[in-house]
């Protein structure tokens, strides 16, 4: 087990209340927590409850339900960090899925180290309370190296012939090999990439279930991103992904009653709706053309130069943070941004500091797309010099996030047989490129990171313990009082002043 000095955790005020709900509390150690267990099931909103999902529709009318006021953006690393800390990305700094690392003049996304996340872990207040507690984290980003018990998170290999094979890291490391014997390999090309599938929940929902059997944790985090897909894709109207839903409705449901056999709390959650979008927003497009930022050429190719530019957007789904190298310039650049079409707000300093994202990591400016847009990385003028990893699945090398990794290029006249035979040609141990992603952005149908306008497109909480949910509407924040408060079974909630944005 590893863990840190409770001395060392900066409790907040919730934590403080519960530390001194009596004298000895501070002297003794407290009786074992309830076992609680938190699924993630990305994209979830009162507007996917419905007959495609008779399984978590069902249970959720037997428990308690509540809307969640997202904080900004509302994007997978953001969020789930707000969720597990209890702060706002002002304080655990955590502004997007990437940033610009300014020291490295480098942009990088999907960083997997814990210790960039600046603010202490619930599983660490937990254990401060109960040092028998134990925790294990299934796929929630930030996995490595974290204080966690148990982690399990995708992990690929990169030999040095060009090839991106299938894998996961855990801690311990001997849980590597003995999940992928049982389980069989993590399906990464099902996880994320135009094969994204049900297989990719399914496996994090039976290694769940492996950890549980073995391991039996208090406190288990399960994240299952499967809606997170066609969402994007196609929409978020029920009837289109009708299916989708019935795929993780009924992996739901199976996960629920296996850990309410086992006498665990169940907490379903979603870190945000997915809204339908019409319109790529191309950001760096228009810093360009304004002679803002800057490309490097290689091979006939151009590559955008972070640290030569005076201006670059690093785009998040339908949040954009706007590094500014060149402070003389910034006056033009809020000028330029407000003018876009596509562009609901841009964000100062002030309005940095009223959204949480006052951090350092955050841009000079931030802009927010409209509900029917979202802000692409794109930032070549001519399709024939972008860089030949646009048209692949490469999210770490790319300046941007890029939902357009889903989609098989249409222009394509038989992709399954170029797939088949670059993969081949990978495996004889040539390098090429699978560039069968295409670079039209208006393929993509859905997007989030702003802050829902209806209630019925706001994440939500479902649990059967309605004691704990004092309120129709919670703020992100106080998710990870929830879960303390399933964990422990106190009654106190940790108010909050920051009033709900949605509206019916």
């Amino acid at each position: 087990m590893r863990t840190i000095d409770a001395a060392s955790v900066p409790f907040g005020p919730w934590d403080s209340k519960l530390l001194n709900r009596n004298s000895k509390v501070q002297n003794t150690i407290r009786k074992s927590m309830q076992k609680t267990v938190v699924l993630n099931v990305v994209g979830l909103t009162s507007r996917l409850l419905g007959a495609h999902t008779p399984r978590l529709s069902q249970w959720a009318t037997q428990g308690k339900r509540a809307t969640i006021t997202p904080v900004l953006p509302a994007v997978t690393c953001t969020v789930q960090s707000t969720y597990l800390t209890g702060k706002y990305p002002s304080e655990h700094g955590i502004v997007g899925n990437g940033w610009y690392f300014r020291d490295e003049s480098e942009i990088r996304f999907w960083r997997q180290s814990n210790h960039l996340v600046q603010s202490p872990k619930v599983w660490d207040v937990a254990r401060s309370l109960d040092p028998t507690f134990t925790c294990a984290n299934l796929f929630w980003w930030y996995n490595m190296y974290s204080t966690a018990d148990i982690e399990v998170t995708p992990r690929p290999m990169y030999p040095a012939d060009g090839r991106k094979l299938p894998d996961i890291n855990t801690h311990p490391a001997n849980l590597r090999p003995q999940l992928q014997a049982d389980l069989g390999q993590f399906p990464l090309f099902k996880f994320w990439g135009p094969a994204t599938s049900i297989e990719s929940s399914q496996w994090i929902a039976n290694s769940a279930r492996w950890v549980e059997e073995r391991h039996s944790p208090t406190l288990t985090l399960v994240y299952l991103p499967h809606l997170d897909y066609c969402c994007q894709k196609v929409g978020s109207d029920p009837q289109t992904i009708a299916q989708d839903l019935q795929e993780i409705d009924a992996v739901c449901g199976d996960l629920i009653e296996f850990y309410e056999a086992r006498g665990a709390q169940v907490i379903v959650l979603s870190e945000y709706g997915i809204t339908p979008v019409s319109k790529p927003v191309h950001l760096n497009r228009v810093l360009r053309e304004a002679g803002l930022l800057a490309v490097r050429e290689e091979l006939g190719r151009e590559l955008l130069d972070a640290g030569a530019s005076q201006a670059f957007a690093v785009a998040d789904h339908q949040l954009a943070h706007i590094y500014v190298n060149d402070l003389d310039v910034l006056p033009k650049v809020q000028a330029l941004l407000e003018q876009v079409d596509g562009v609901a707000q841009v964000l100062d300093e002030d309005g940095k500091r009223a959204y949480h994202l006052n951090h350092a990591r955050a841009g000079e400016r931030v802009a927010i797309a409209q509900p029917d847009a979202w802000f692409t990385y794109y930032y070549w003028l001519d399709d024939d010099r972008a860089p030949d990893f646009a048209r692949t699945v490469d999210i770490h090398r790319k300046p941007g996030y890029d939902p357009v990794e889903m989609v098989i290029d249409p222009k394509l006249k038989l992709p399954k047989l170029k797939i088949a035979s670059t993969l081949a040609k990978k495996k004889l141990g040539f390098r090429t490129l699978l560039d069968v992603i295409p670079l039209d952005a208006r393929l993509i149908r859905g997007s989030h990171g702003g802050l829902p306008t209806s209630l019925a497109d706001a994440p939500i909480v479902i649990t059967h313990q309605s004691e704990f949910l004092h309120t129709e509407t919670l703020q992100a924040p106080d998710v990870y009082s929830l879960i303390l408060q399933h964990l422990c079974g106190a009654e106190e909630t940790r108010s909050t002043s920051h009033p709900s944005t949605l509206t019916d």
